[in-house]
C-alpha cells in the first residue's frame, strides 16, 4: 500500500512540474517557479480527488479552472496545455473512467472561461465606473477627466466603442480595431451591426437601438463578427449608456474576444457526442436523437449539424408521424477473427472503412448512423414509410465489396436486425432492445442475414425468458409436482412400474405441461437442480410404495443431457438412494441416445458406476437418434423405450376409422423388439393409445407398454390405489 502511495505521489509531482513548465513557457505568471509548482500542486491534489470521488461534482472542477485565472494564468494556450495534460499524462491515465475525464476537462474549461469572463466584466465595470467618475468631475477638471478616460479607453485590453445617439460609432479604441481587423479611425461613422455576421446583424442593431429607447442597461449578448481577412470572430458584448453634457446620450460597447472559448466548447461538445474512431454519432447521441423523436422534442446539441459525424444531431419533432420511425441494428460477422488474425490496428481500420461505407450509402436518406460500441452500428430512420428494411438492405449491399485495409483485402459481412415503423408505445430503451433481439434472430440464421422485428415472436420469447428466470425460484417455492404414468406388462396387464413426470403449477399461468418448460430448462441449465429435485421426490414416493408393490416394481426417472454430463452425478444418485432408503434396483434412469452416444467419456463412466451400484438404465425414444446398435451393445443398458412415433403408425381401422396400420412402422417396431431381445434388453413401447396397438405389440413380444390406453399420468394416490387393488386380486 505504501508503494502505491509513493507511486501516486511521484506521478503527481511529475505532472505538476510538467504543468508548471508548460504554463511558464506560454504565459507570464507573477510568481517564481517554486511558487508556481507549489500553487499547482494543490490543484493537482484536487484533480486527483475529482477522479476518485464516488460522485462527480462539476463545481469543484470549475473551481480548479477559476484558480488558474486567479493566479493570472489567463492565456488560452495555458488552458489548452492543461486539458491536453489531463488527457495524456499518467496522473489521470489510471484514475476514473473516460467519461469522468471528459467531465473534468469540460467543467475545468467552463470554470476557466467563467472566471475569465468575470474578470473581464470586472475590468469592464471598472472602466464604466471610471467613465461615470470622469463625468462627475468634468465641471472641476474636464481636461483631467478626458485624459484619464482616453488613457483607459486607449489602453484597455478589450474592444471599446462609443456610439452616439444616431447609433453610429463615434470613437473606437485600438483593441476593437484589432478585433475587427480594421483601423480604429475607419470604424467611425458606421453602425456596429455593419461588422456583425449577416445572421447576427439584426440582433446587434436591435440591442443598440434598445439602449436609446430606454432598455435597462447593461445589455449582454454574444454574437459573431467579421474579423481580420474575413475570419469569423465571436465577441461577447456588453452595452451600456452614459450621459454627456448638453443632453447628449452615448452608448458604450465593450467587446471581448470569446472565439477561443467557443471553439474549445465546440470541440468538447463534439467529442461528447461522437465516436472518436469513426467520427459517427456515438451511443449517447443516438439515444438522445431517439428520445427526441419519440417524444416530439428537439434539443439537439449545439454545433452538431449534418449527417452522422457530420450530420444533424437534432430530431425532427415528428413522433407519431404516419411513417413512424425505425432502427437497423448492424453487427459485423466474425469481426473477432480480424483482430486475432491481423491485429487491432487493422481491426480499427476495418471499422473506419465500414463506417465510411455506411455513411456514403445512407447519407442521402436522412438517416443517423451511429457506432454504439465494438463492431456494432445502429441506423436511426425517422418518419420512414417502409424505409428501415430498405436502409438495412443498403447497409448490407455497401459491405459486399472487399475492403482494403493496411495492405490487406478483407471480405466483411454483417447481420442486420430491423425494427420497422414502430408505434409510439415503445420507449427508446425498448426500441433498442427490440432491435438487438432482432439482430440476434438474424445472426442465428447465418452470416449476412437481415431479420425484421416480429412483435408476436418477441412476446413469445419474452414469456419464455420469463419462465426461465422464474424456474430456479419455482423449485425452491415448491411450484413443481410429480405425476406418475403406469408402465404395464403386456403379457399379464400387471403394473410393472411408473415413470415420474414433472409438471409446473405456475402461480399465474396455471398448470404447465413439460413441453412448455423442459427444453427451456435444458437450455438454461435449470434442468440440473430441477432434475435433482424430481429424482429425490420420485425415490421418496417409490419408497412409500415398497410395502404394497411387487418385488420387481420400479420408478423410472428421466435424466437430461446436462445431468448426464455432471461430474458428481453418481454421488448425487447414491446420496438420494441412501437418504430415501430406496433399493438401487428399484430405480430406472431414462436417457436419450444423444446423452450417452456422444464423444465425451464422462457420461459413460458415470453410467457404468451407476449400474455397478445396482441402478438400471433405459434408452428413451429409441429409434429417433443415433440407433447405433453396435455401440449400444457395449453400454450398461437394461431396457429400450421405442419412440411413440413408431407406435402411432400401428393403428388399425377400428382405431382411426380410415384404414389399416402402416406396414413400415410395424416392421420397424417388430425389428426393434427382436434386436433388443437379442441384446437381452427389456422393451418398453411408449405412446400406446389403442387396443389395436397394444394387441400388435403383444404379438411382437414387446414386454411393457406405456400410454393413455393404460392410464394417463396421475397423482401418487391413484398409483397407490392400483397397487393395492392388484395385491388384493393376486391374493
Amino acid at each position: 500500500m505504501l508503494g502505491v502511495t509513493r507511486e501516486v505521489d511521484a506521478r503527481r509531482t511529475r505532472f505538476t512540474k510538467r504543468w508548471a513548465r508548460g504554463i511558464a513557457d506560454r504565459a507570464f505568471v507573477p510568481m517564481s517557479s517554486d511558487e508556481l509548482v507549489g500553487y499547482l500542486s494543490d490543484l493537482s491534489d484536487r484533480i486527483v480527488a475529482l477522479h476518485t470521488a464516488a460522485t462527480f461534482d462539476p463545481d469543484q472542477a470549475r473551481e480548479v479552472g477559476a484558480a488558474l485565472v486567479a493566479a493570472d494564468v489567463t492565456d488560452s494556450g495555458a488552458l489548452g496545455l492543461t486539458l491536453t495534460l489531463l488527457t495524456d499524462d499518467p496522473l489521470t491515465a489510471t484514475a476514473g473512467t473516460a467519461k469522468r475525464r471528459r467531465e473534468i476537462r469540460a467543467a475545468l474549461a467552463d470554470g476557466f472561461a467563467a472566471a475569465l469572463r468575470e474578470r473581464t466584466l470586472a475590468e469592464q465595470e471598472s472602466i464604466r465606473l471610471a467613465l461615470v467618475d470622469a463625468r462627475r468631475q468634468a465641471e472641476q477638471a474636464l481636461s483631467v477627466s478626458q485624459a484619464r478616460f482616453q488613457a483607459v479607453f486607449s489602453e484597455a485590453a478589450i474592444g471599446i466603442a462609443l456610439i452616439d445617439d444616431q447609433q453610429r460609432i463615434a470613437d473606437a479604441n485600438q483593441a476593437l480595431g484589432d478585433l475587427l481587423g480594421r483601423h480604429p479611425d475607419g470604424l467611425a461613422g458606421h453602425g456596429l451591426d455593419e461588422y456583425a455576421h449577416p445572421q447576427d446583424a439584426g440582433a446587434v442593431r436591435s440591442a443598440v437601438a434598445g439602449l436609446f429607447s430606454g432598455t435597462p442597461t447593461p445589455v449582454q449578448l454574444e454574437r459573431r463578427f467579421a474579423g481580420r481577412d474575413g475570419a469569423l470572430v465571436w465577441g461577447r458584448m456588453t452595452l451600456t449608456t452614459i450621459e454627456a453634457p448638453a443632453g447628449h446620450q452615448y452608448a458604450v460597447a465593450m467587446i471581448e474576444d470569446s472565439t477561443e472559448r467557443r471553439l474549445l466548447e465546440a470541440r468538447l461538445e463534439y467529442q461528447a457526442w461522437h465516436d472518436p474512431l469513426t467520427g459517427l454519432a456515438n451511443r449517447e447521441l443516438l439515444l438522445r436523437r431517439l428520445n427526441e423523436t419519440l417524444t416530439g422534442t428537439n434539443g439537439s446539441p449545439h454545433g452538431t449539424g449534418g449527417n452522422n459525424g457530420n450530420g444533424s444531431a437534432g430530431g425532427t419533432g415528428a413522433a407519431g408521424s404516419a411513417g413512424g420511425i425505425g432502427l437497423c441494428y448492424l453487427d459485423l460477422d466474425g469481426f473477432k477473427s480480424v483482430n486475432d488474425s491481423y491485429g487491432h490496428e487493422t481491426g480499427d481500420g476495418v471499422l473506419v472503412a465500414v463506417a465510411q461505407r455506411l455513411d456514403l450509402a445512407l447519407r442521402r436518406t436522412g438517416c443517423l448512423v451511429a457506432r454504439t460500441g465494438g463492431d456494432e452500428f445502429v441506423i436511426l430512420i425517422d418518419d420512414a414509410d417502409g424505409e428501415p428494411v430498405r436502409c438495412g438492405e443498403r447497409a448490407l449491399a455497401a459491405l459486399r465489396d472487399p475492403l482494403r485495409v493496411g495492405g490487406h483485402e478483407l471480405s466483411v459481412s454483417a447481420c442486420v436486425g430491423v425494427v420497422d415503423r414502430v408505434v409510439d408505445r415503445f420507449t427508446a430503451a425498448e426500441l433498442m432492445q427490440a432491435a438487438d433481439t432482432t439482430l440476434y434472430w438474424a445472426k442465428s440464421e447465418g452470416a449476412g442475414r437481415l431479420a425484421v422485428f416480429d412483435p408476436d415472436r418477441h412476446a413469445r420469447e419474452v414469456a419464455r425468458y420469463s419462465l426461465a428466470a422464474a424456474m430456479p425460484a419455482a423449485v425452491e417455492h415448491g411450484e413443481f409436482v410429480v405425476e406418475y404414468q403406469p408402465l404395464v406388462g403386456l403379457a399379464d396387464n400387471r403394473l410393472r412400474g411408473v415413470e415420474a413426470l414433472v409438471r409446473w403449477r405456475h402461480p399465474e399461468l396455471g398448470w404447465l405441461p413439460p413441453d412448455r418448460f423442459i427444453n427451456l430448462a435444458e437450455e438454461t441449465g435449470a434442468i440440473v437442480p430441477l432434475g435433482r429435485w424430481v429424482l429425490r421426490s420420485a425415490c421418496e414416493q417409490a419408497q412409500r410404495w415398497q410395502d404394497i408393490a411387487a418385488d420387481d416394481f420400479f420408478v423410472s426417472v428421466n435424466l437430461a443431457v446436462r445431468q448426464a454430463h455432471e461430474k458428481h452425478l453418481t454421488d448425487e444418485v447414491s446420496e438420494v438412494l441412501s437418504s430415501t432408503g430406496l433399493p438401487a434396483d428399484r430405480l430406472v434412469l431414462e436417457l436419450t441416445e444423444s446423452a450417452i452416444m456422444g464423444p465425451a467419456a464422462e457420461p459413460l463412466r458415470a453410467l457404468h458406476a451407476l449400474t455397478d451400484m445396482g441402478v438400471r438404465l433405459a434408452i428413451d425414444d429409441f429409434g429417433t437418434g443415433y440407433s447405433n446398435l453396435a455401440y449400444l451393445r457395449r453400454l450398461p443398458v437394461h431396457a429400450l423405450k421405442i419412440a411413440g412415433s413408431f407406435v402411432s403408425g400401428m393403428a388399425d381401422a377400428t382405431d382411426n376409422g380410415v384404414g389399416g396400420p402402416d406396414p413400415v412402422d410395424e416392421r420397424i417396431v417388430e425389428t426393434l423388439v427382436e434386436l433388443a431381445h437379442a441384446l437381452d434388453l427389456t422393451v418398453i413401447a411408449e405412446g400406446v393409445e389403442t387396443v389395436g396397438q397394444a394387441s400388435r405389440l403383444r404379438e411382437f413380444g414387446c414386454d411393457v407398454g406405456q400410454g393413455w390406453h393404460f392410464a394417463r399420468p396421475s397423482a401418487p394416490d391413484a398409483i397407490t390405489a392400483r397397487l393395492i387393488a392388484e395385491r388384493n386380486n393376486h391374493h
